[in-house]
């Protein structure tokens, strides 16, 4: 009788611990239908170039350039703590390009972006996004 209570008990327990790991799954699954993943609208050039602490609305400004140019960007330069007053040390610039489309084109994209800041581009093909103070320059 004894071990029937013991392999009754186990059974119980087991059951309970599988349903509440089923309830932690699930809680974890329904809170991701509602954010949005960005990140899989751009590409980085190396694995050293900083992106994870990019916030949400720079991600969606590279997510609209990927939509109106049909290329994603890729990210040549994100985050650089030791960057000065720079949007790049506070996380909220991406230096990018866009292979296959003109940089003409690639700086219209962005300028429609809602939420976009700065836009700036260089004589190497590089153009400068970010969420800051509006603002426009060429470097060449």
């Amino acid at each position: 009788m004894r071990r029937l209570f013991c392999v009754a008990l186990a059974s119980v327990m087991t059951l309970s611990s599988a349903v509440a790991a089923e309830t932690t799954v699930a809680k974890k699954r329904r809170g991701n239908l509602f954010t949005h993943d960005y990140s899989a609208a751009y590409t980085v050039q190396r694995v050293s170039v900083k992106t994870a602490c990019f916030p949400e609305k720079l991600e969606a400004i590279l997510a609209h350039i990927a939509v109106k140019t049909g290329r994603k960007p890729v990210v040549t330069s994100g985050h650089r703590p030791r960057s000065g007053t720079s949007q790049h040390s506070h996380c909220l610039a991406a230096d990018i390009r866009v292979p296959g489309v003109s940089d003409r084109a690639v700086v219209a994209a962005a300028s429609t972006a809602p939420g976009i800041g700065g836009i700036g581009r260089y004589c190497n093909g590089i153009i400068h996004v970010d969420v800051g103070p509006k603002r426009r320059w060429v470097y060449c």
